[in-house]
């Protein structure tokens, strides 16, 4: 009887996925949009801690910045080894992010959304060399971006690794069952019953009218506006300004950043698991709370006249600042129906990098301009001190978020 049960429940689940994919399956452009999106913002991050570990790499072995841009500009078209084995990591976990991103929001055909994220990249990057040619170079934004770290590869050989990366997902990546790992329900719905279809308007439009997404999504754009600057320009800095070497950089600035960026997602999260159990303020006090601490540090890290007292000053402020990303993450999660939770996500995402990498190298380059006419010599610790005044902005968006969260547990309670 037993048997018998299980096996109807096993079929009815087979059907209803079944009549699922034949609906919703196929290749979906948007969800692969956004799929790129995130190979790109992934090959930024990844870019920066590899650029850091450069010299460790066999990237650079220059003891001074001067000396490592002479050396840069001499060996421009030689990477070692090391060097390659590496991008082809970086490019291999960015585009296996993108594709599982993209695989994720379309729910089926996992390997179809995959090779559409490497196709999104083939098209744009078509468009763009079809524009650098007509209009001319300058307008090549995939080479003279400088928003992003670069590191001496050309065109050619990014393009056969990512070829490479490709043809290694599309061989021994396997898309993982629907629902494997989810409970069987007890009472078994008809196929008729399935989840509605998650569109990506209707999304849209529940994510920005609800006050408790919105405001997450701002308030961490705001923090990502201070961690994406100081990501950008943290190595020129201890090198320009704090005397710091390429290889103490890349070895141990990137410690610090692995270990304090790795520390503080890791702490976060388990505080956020003991915390919202007893009111889910704490997804937005949490993160304030971070934040206050490490501003002092932050000011610390600007100040100090050595590289290992700014070091010191910064591991906090490292870990400290990504308290925000557990919290925020797992609130969406909560808030939204299991049918949106994907694009729900995926439109955090979206509003974070768009302040946050969109905006903040780009302020503090131009501050660090602006303050040269006046502070030649410490132009870029001049711009750093006015990021502190962002830690307040970010700090009052998630203490508003806390009464936002407030009121809408009371109005819930009451009803």
């Amino acid at each position: 009887m037993l048997r018998a049960e299980a096996d109807y429940r096993a079929g009815l689940a087979h059907d209803i996925e079944d009549r699922q994919h034949e609906r919703f399956g196929g290749v979906k452009v948007g969800s692969a949009f956004f799929g790129w999106l995130t190979a790109m913002g992934t090959a930024a991050i990844l870019t920066a801690l590899l650029a850091a570990a450069g010299a460790a790499l066999g990237l650079g072995v220059a003891g001074t910045p001067d000396e490592a841009a002479d050396e840069a500009l001499q060996n421009a078209g030689t990477v070692g080894w090391i060097g390659a084995i590496a991008l082809l990591v970086v490019l291999f976990v960015a585009y296996f992010c993108g594709g599982y991103v993209a695989g994720r929001m379309a729910r089926f055909d996992g390997l179809r959304q995959g090779l559409a994220v490497w196709v999104w990249a083939l098209v744009i990057a078509i468009v763009v060399a079809l524009v650098s040619v007509v209009l001319g170079s300058q307008y090549d934004v995939l080479v003279d971006l400088n928003a992003f770290p670069r590191i001496p590869v050309s065109e050619g050989e990014l393009t056969l690794a990512g070829i490479v990366t490709a043809v290694i997902v599309w061989l021994f990546v396997r898309e993982p069952k629907k629902g494997g790992l989810d409970p069987a329900p007890a009472n078994p719905a008809p196929a008729e019953a399935a989840a509605p279809r998650a569109g990506l308007w209707s999304t849209c439009r529940m994510f920005f009218a609800n006050p408790v997404l919105r405001g997450m999504a701002l308030a961490c754009g705001a923090t990502q506006f201070v961690t994406y600057a100081l990501l950008n320009f943290a190595t020129l800095f201890l090198m320009r300004e704090k005397g710091m070497t390429l290889q103490e950089v890349a070895l141990w600035y990137a410690l610090l950043v692995g270990v304090g960026v790795s520390a503080g997602m890791f702490l976060s999260g388990r505080l956020i698991d003991r915390l919202s159990r007893r009111s889910k303020t704490a997804y937005a006090l949490l993160p304030a709370i971070g934040l206050a601490i490490a501003a002092p540090f932050f000011a610390g890290f600007v100040w100090a006249p050595t590289w290992q007292l700014a070091l010191l000053f910064l591991l906090p402020p490292m870990g400290l600042n990504y308290f925000y990303l557990s919290p925020a993450v797992t609130l969406v999660q909560e808030e939204v129906p299991p049918h949106q939770r994907v694009l729900s996500g995926a439109l955090l995402l979206l509003v974070m990098n768009l302040i946050g990498l969109g905006l903040g190298p780009t302020y503090l380059g131009a501050a660090s301009d602006w303050f040269s006419k006046t502070s030649p010599d410490n132009s870029l610790q001049m711009a750093f001190y006015t990021l502190i005044p962002f830690y307040g902005v970010a700090i009052v968006m998630f203490l508003g978020l806390a009464n936002r969260i407030r009121r809408q547990s009371r109005q819930e309670a009451n009803t």
